[in-house]
C-alpha cells in the first residue's frame, strides 16, 4: 500500500510540475503565500541556520528561507519527483541566494543524512502525501541536531462544524474540477482531496509531534483551519517531553 502511494504521488506531481505553483495560488486564492508568511515568522531562523526542506518540490519555501540567512547558511531541498526538481533547479540557476541553496533527490522515508545535520527541518504541503506521515517526521527528527526544529505546514480540517462543510464541498466538488480544466487530466487534482481523507486532523498531528518525542509542540490553525502549522523541539540529552 505504502509503495502504491509513492507511485501514485510521483505520478501526480510528475504531471503538475510546471504549473504547481500557480495553481497553488488559484486553488487557495493566495492564501498560500499568507501561510507560508505565518510560518516563516514561526521559525527560530538565525543567520547562519542549516535547514533541511523535505518534500521541496518547485522550492517555494526553499528559496523564501534562503533569503533569511546570511552566507554562512545553508537550505538543502530534498524531493523524490524529477520533474518537480527540474524546475527548482531552472529557478535556482537565477536566484541570488543560490551560492546557500543546493537540491538534491532523495526519499523523506530514509532521508540520506547522518543523525544530528540541521537546525530545522520543514515540509509544506506534502506531509498528507507520505506513505507514513509518522516515519516522515520521525526521519526530519532524526536528522536534527537536540534542540532543533520539526516543522509543517499543511492542509487540516476545520474545527467549526458548519465551516466545514462549506469548506469540504469546494474542496471535494469544485477544486478538483478547476484544477482538472487547467491541466487536462482527472487524475491529479482529484487526488488532493484524496490525499486528506486520512490525514490526521490538527489536534491528532500535534499528538503524533508529542508521541515521538518532541518537546514544546504547537499547532497553528490558518484561515479558520483549512491549514495548519506545527512546530515540535528534539529533546536535549536529559529532557523530557512535554
Amino acid at each position: 500500500m505504502q509503495g502504491d502511494k509513492a507511485e501514485h504521488v510521483h505520478e501526480v506531481f510528475s504531471k503538475i510540475a510546471r504549473r504547481y505553483d500557480v495553481m497553488n495560488s488559484v486553488l487557495s486564492f493566495q492564501q498560500h503565500r499568507l501561510w507560508r508568511h505565518f510560518a516563516m515568522r514561526q521559525l527560530p531562523l538565525r543567520r547562519d541556520s542549516k535547514i533541511l526542506d523535505v518534500a521541496a518540490g518547485t522550492g517555494a519555501w526553499t528559496f523564501s528561507m534562503a533569503k533569511r540567512l546570511g552566507p554562512q547558511g545553508h537550505v538543502t531541498g530534498l524531493d523524490f519527483t524529477e520533474a518537480m526538481l527540474e524546475v527548482a533547479q531552472e529557478r535556482l540557476a537565477t536566484c541570488p541566494e543560490r551560492d546557500r541553496i543546493d537540491f538534491i533527490h532523495g526519499n523523506a522515508m530514509d532521508l540520506p543524512f547522518e543523525d544530528n545535520q540541521f537546525d530545522i527541518a520543514t515540509v509544506g504541503f506534502a506531509l498528507r502525501n507520505m506513505p507514513s506521515v509518522e516515519k516522515c517526521l520521525q526521519e526530519m527528527l532524526r536528522v536534527v541536531k537536540p534542540g532543533g526544529v520539526v516543522v509543517s505546514l499543511e492542509l487540516s480540517k476545520p474545527d467549526s462544524a458548519l465551516f466545514r462543510r462549506l469548506y469540504y464541498f469546494y474542496f471535494y466538488k469544485v477544486l478538483p474540477r478547476i484544477g482538472s480544466l487547467v491541466v487536462k487530466d482527472d487524475a491529479p487534482y482529484s487526488w488532493l482531496p484524496e490525499s486528506l481523507i486520512d490525514f490526521p486532523n490538527r489536534h491528532q498531528l500535534e499528538q503524533i509531534f508529542v508521541d515521538l518525542g518532541m518537546t514544546k509542540v504547537k499547532s497553528y490553525p490558518l484561515t479558520m483551519g483549512i491549514a495548519a502549522l506545527h512546530i515540535g523541539y528534539k529533546a536535549l540529552p536529559g529532557q523530557e517531553t512535554m
